[in-house]
């Protein structure tokens, strides 16, 4: 299997997913609002292709009002509504409810944890298996690829990265929770 790293090593031209292998990907998250973001961004790919979420990554930011974990888990029927009608986004009503949902479930994790980034860190470290059962235990729409992808590109389990790409080395640099 091809690593990211190999990929764009054989695709220099693919400037979207460069911008993210080089400034995002397997970088450490710390606010409920990126980590909101990536876990919605992960459940959205599936079954599309990574790209088709990177082209309207904008959207979705703009849409669920900069993944503000309050402003999203209050969100009503008009809001499910607006987003199933607005074509900039994935109009799927299942990744719609599970970003809504999974937002007020972050809001439940911070009166024990203090924050989304608090029960990770709490959990931290489990193998893949564990974090799995512990993700559908916790949230929807959480499958184990979910699971994986939202774990490697958060910081939480190594893998984004060959250590020969010169981002793993300021990645490493930041110390990831897969580091500790």
């Amino acid at each position: 299997m091809m690593t990211y790293c190999q990929y764009l090593r054989e695709h220099p031209e693919d400037i979207l997913n460069k911008n993210y292998h080089d400034h995002e990907y397997g970088f450490p998250l710390t606010s409920d609002s990126a980590l909101l973001e990536r876990l919605v961004l992960e459940i959205n790919q599936a079954g599309l292709s990574w790209v088709t979420i990177l082209k309207k990554k904008e959207a979705f930011h703009n849409v669920y009002d900069g993944f503000d974990v309050d402003k999203v888990a209050a969100y009503a029927e008009v809001d499910t509504n607006r987003l199933l009608g607005d074509a900039r986004i994935i109009r799927n009503r299942l990744k719609v409810n599970a970003a809504i949902e999974n937002a007020r479930r972050i809001l439940g994790l911070r009166e024990e944890y203090g924050s989304f980034k608090g029960w990770l860190d709490g959990h931290h470290p489990l193998t893949l298996e564990e974090w799995t059962k512990l993700f559908k235990k916790t949230f929807v729409f959480t499958g184990g690829e979910i699971v994986k992808e939202f774990l490697v590109s958060s910081g939480y389990l190594p893998g984004a990265h060959e250590p020969g790409c010169p981002v793993y080395l300021r990645i490493k640099k930041q110390h990831p929770a897969w580091m500790r």
